[in-house]
């Protein structure tokens, strides 16, 4: 079962329709409830086993949950949204019927009817607990869910901000003046719920403008790439790759499956929170990889490794990595089940070394979505007995970012790490997602029996940092289209990273006359290592301007009788909204100073516009 759970001031509903055959009967088409808990249930195939469960489990936890948010009421809400695996109605129908019964008695509770088309409306309240998500299975389901990720769940966690000046205040007594997107940030933190309610712009943008799309003939969180959005993810992946290369590591690829029976990596599934696509094949069963970590680990076990070798950086882009996020999330760019991500470990001494490389790898980390010109909030999670230890360590993080940021505290350590940073995009919905991440890892380098030999000719297990500098690069789309929006919102010019923009110099030719024109603007530009195009198509000037600005093309260039004679052209700056005289070498002058120092790739369409087809 898939449950959403939204505190909320108020919840109106009306019923409008049937929507199965067997639909609820009912007197009254409408309803609501003030102060509610809205519980939206989206009853699952593995609950057929044992509905009963199911119903006792909902309610432990809404009772748990009402009582913990301060509800005056329950709202049981039927919501076939929230799953593709849904169970038959009957089964769907019993649960909620048995759940609303075990609640009513010790709440206030209504229940929406069940098999309708429904009207809604509801106020959430916005505070850390009004939005959370559950998973929940029936007794005795078979589950292939780490143990890490069930200890995620009941994890209890301090939660702080950590300021420039090294002091470290509870959230609840932090002042967020001045700091609007890490208050937002705090709050969906420690909300745990990541289930969208409503479609992030970015969604729209990435279809408009013809970059990603869903693939319904695929798994949800499968997408498909067209030209323009493989394009950006390219040179993504490669400027990546290229800043770690130049730090050092060592490019190489490994499997994307691996055997549930090899006893080190059955251990580390067990140590890591995420959710595993199963196969099977020739009578044994098989995980594909969330990460690029199994093979990466096994191939260092095999290598012969001195201390002259340490820090050693092995990096893999990794096409693709696989988590089975739940249903609820799975919205656009922003959660999915496969995506591509760049993985770095790398293996130090002991743990001032492993600091040192720390401290480098968030420098790079900064370096990246400052090339991307991302806005992000830092989140720093520490077991506590290191952070005691490492006080000057954390602050040290702070001063380099010069802004307060959100320290988690474990009193015990969950998973292999001591410690880890995350980068984090707040987009539109006030929905945080993490971006560039290193994390210290204290337990692998034993399970895995990776060791190096000392300067004494002894044995040791190394230490080893785990870093994705960019994070998904899925993600970084969606981040940019995400910002694009923010800033459009405020007034700005929506835009992609001149670098990044599919189509930097668009040249709009008067008319078929200086369409010649057109094309030897267009190769002298070309030529110089700049993606132009050239609408080539019969309407008119003022439309193909419009259409540029809704591409948001950078750079846009008309071309005429004037420009012919004088060799001056009038160019539409996107950044500034400017309309500025240039010749055409100080044109390509002005954009090859603002890219060349990123990788460059070559317009992915046809140059004329006429020839293109359309994919959305």
């Amino acid at each position: 079962m898939r449950v959403l759970l939204l505190h909320s001031d108020y919840l109106r509903f009306e019923a409008k329709k049937k929507a199965i055959k067997d639909a609820e009967a009912i007197e009254k088409q409408d309803g609501g409830a003030d102060n509610v808990l809205v519980v939206f249930i989206a009853a699952e195939k593995p609950d057929e086993s044992n509905p009963e469960s199911v119903a006792e489990q909902l309610v432990d936890d809404v009772k748990e949950t009402a009582k913990k948010v301060g509800a005056e009421s329950i709202a049981l809400y039927p919501y076939a949204h929230l799953s593709s695996d849904l169970s038959s109605p009957a089964v769907a129908r019993k649960i909620l019927d048995m759940a609303y019964e075990k609640l009513v008695d010790d709440f206030k509770t209504i229940k929406a009817p069940f098999g309708w088309y429904k009207s809604f409306e509801l106020r959430c309240k916005g505070h850390p607990l009004s939005e959370l998500s559950r998973t929940i299975l029936p007794a005795g389901a078979e589950k292939r869910v780490s143990a890490a990720l069930e200890k995620e769940g009941k994890l209890k966690s301090s939660w702080y901000v950590l300021d420039v000046n090294g002091i470290l205040t509870p959230v609840a007594d932090f002042d967020f003046k001045g700091h609007e997107s890490l208050r937002k940030f705090s709050e969906y933190e420690m909300s745990k719920s990541r289930a969208v309610k409503e479609e992030p712009p970015h969604v729209r943008l990435m279809r408009s403008h013809e970059l990603v799309d869903y693939e319904p003939g695929s798994d949800q969180g499968n997408l498909r790439w067209y030209p323009k959005g493989y394009l950006i993810k390219s040179l993504l992946e490669e400027h990546v790759s290229n800043m770690v290369s130049s730090y050092g590591g060592m490019r190489v690829e490994t499997p994307i499956m691996y055997a549930y029976d090899h006893p080190q990596l059955s251990k580390y599934l067990n140590r890591f929170p995420a959710r595993q696509y199963v196969l099977e094949s020739g009578g044994r069963e098989f995980f594909l990889r969330f990460a690029a970590c199994f093979g990466q680990y096994l191939m260092k076990h095999d290598m012969t490794i001195s201390y002259k070798n340490l820090p050693l950086k092995l990096y893999e882009l990794s096409h693709y990595s696989f988590r089975y996020e739940q249903s609820g999330e799975l919205v656009g760019l922003r959660r999915l089940r496969a995506f591509t991500m760049p993985d770095m470990h790398t293996l130090v001494e002991g743990i001032d070394e492993a600091k040192n490389e720390f401290l480098e790898q968030y420098r790079l980390s900064l370096k990246w979505m400052a090339d991307l010109g991302l806005d992000f909030e830092v989140g720093i999670r520490f077991v506590r007995e290191f952070y005691e230890e490492n006080r000057e360590f954390a602050h040290e993080l702070v001063k380099i970012i010069k802004k307060p940021v959100l320290v988690e505290i474990w009193d015990e350590r969950p998973f292999y790490f001591v410690m880890k940073f995350e980068f984090n995009f707040v987009d539109s919905l006030d929905k945080a997602s993490a971006l560039s991440t290193v994390q210290i890892d204290i337990e692998n380098t034993e399970r895995f029996d990776i060791t190096y030999i000392d300067e004494d000719g002894c044995e040791k297990y190394p230490l080893m940092l785990h870093a994705s500098i960019s994070g998904s690069i899925d993600r970084n789309l969606y981040a940019l289209l995400e910002q694009a929006y923010i800033k459009q919102v405020a007034g700005d010019k929506p835009m992609l990273p001149l670098w990044l923009s599919p189509t930097q110099v668009r040249i709009l030719p008067l008319s078929d006359e200086f369409l010649p024109l057109a094309e030897d603007v267009s190769k002298r530009i070309e030529d110089s290592g700049i993606r132009v195009d050239v609408d080539d198509r019969s309407i008119s000037v003022g439309k193909k301007i419009r259409e540029a600005e809704m591409e948001w093309i950078p750079r846009i260039v008309v071309v005429g009788g004037k420009e012919k004679s004088s060799g001056v052209f009038s160019v539409r700056v996107r950044e500034s909204g400017e309309q500025v005289e240039m010749s055409l070498d100080r044109l390509i002058g002005e954009v090859k100073e603002k890219i060349e120092v990123f990788p460059f790739r070559p317009l992915p369409l046809p140059k004329m516009l006429s020839k293109r087809p359309r994919f959305v």
